[in-house]
């Protein structure tokens, strides 16, 4: 009831210790903290907050015009219902070395559980589209030095993300990796692998825990757990799978609803009420202080 019953330091240390299991960890990616509750009742391993579905959420593209705030303020109320560890995109740290310092920091008091940073020039892009870049190296071991010197809580998990494959072919990519884990990068994620032999070789790379991005439309071939599990990969993100399912439904059922001049014929396709209410919990509520909050369901 009305927010997660496990403190924000005891989900980071769950991820943290999660990450060194063995298992592959499956983290969909929550559009709104209604979503998170469906994908902790459901036994995932953790929530995902994906920048790109941030930014559509406000109707924006996913090109570095959200800020930190927008960030902070969305991926937290996630997190609070959410007993999992929530895990955040970042995009580049919002800045340099100091806004990099303090994206961790408000990050860490929203409770979130890590978050990446990536390695391309700000403002960034979709990491499938093409037309990206990418920082030296040199640049983005400053910015995740600047991570690792601003965290104050060291299970805050630090994934760095970078977009090289698309510019600097496999080879440039694992050359990253390598270095941002030599400047403290708690996990890798090699973004836009073309299929599992990329990610074996990213594996064979680097000695962290790696992330592999499942997203639909991109230039990743869509593998399955056990696929990506065999390649050595730890966490796997479904970034923008919940908001395309979402959107699918409620534009044929705008357009259904234009057509027909009455929502009758989807009330069969909808959540029922009683569903709903059984998310959000209304009768713990109603048990918590009936003098007070008063009602039946």
């Amino acid at each position: 009831m009305l927010h997660a019953r496990t403190p924000a330091h005891a989900r980071r240390a769950a991820l943290r210790e999660a990450l060194h299991s063995g298992e592959l960890l499956r983290f969909p990616g929550a559009f709104n903290p209604l979503s998170a509750v469906l994908i902790t009742e459901l036994g995932f391993d953790g929530v995902y907050v994906s920048g790109a579905v941030l930014s559509a959420d406000l109707a924006l593209p996913d090109i570095g015009l959200t800020t930190l705030t927008e960030v902070a303020s969305r991926a937290g109320q996630i997190a609070r219902v959410t007993d999992l560890p929530t895990l955040v995109d970042a995009d580049t740290g919002f800045g340099e070395p100091m806004s990099v310092a303090r994206t961790v920091q408000t990050l860490e008091d929203a409770g979130l559980a890590g978050c990446h940073l990536e390695d391309q020039v700000n403002p960034k892009r979709c990491g499938h589209l093409d037309g990206k870049a990418v920082v030296p190296i040199a640049e983005m071991v400053r910015r995740i030095g600047a991570a690792v010197a601003a965290r104050r809580d060291e299970n805050f998990v630090l994934c760095a993300r970078t977009d090289a494959r698309a510019l600097e072919g496999l080879d440039g990519a694992i050359e990253r990796a390598r270095a941002y884990v030599d400047a403290g990068a708690d996990m890798i994620f090699p973004e836009a692998m073309a299929d599992a032999a990329e990610f074996e070789a990213v594996r064979r790379a680097v000695d962290v825990p790696i992330l592999a991005n499942m997203t639909e439309f991109g230039k990743s071939e869509l593998l399955t757990a056990d696929t990506l599990h065999s390649a050595g990969v730890n966490l796997v993100i479904y970034p923008v799978t919940l908001l395309r399912l979402a959107m699918g439904a409620v534009e044929d059922g705008l357009r259904r609803l234009l057509a027909d001049g009455t929502q009758a014929g989807l009330v069969d396709r909808m959540q029922t009420r009683a569903r709903l209410y059984e998310l959000l919990d209304y009768p713990a509520y109603n048990s918590f202080d009936t003098n007070i909050f008063n009602f039946r369901i």
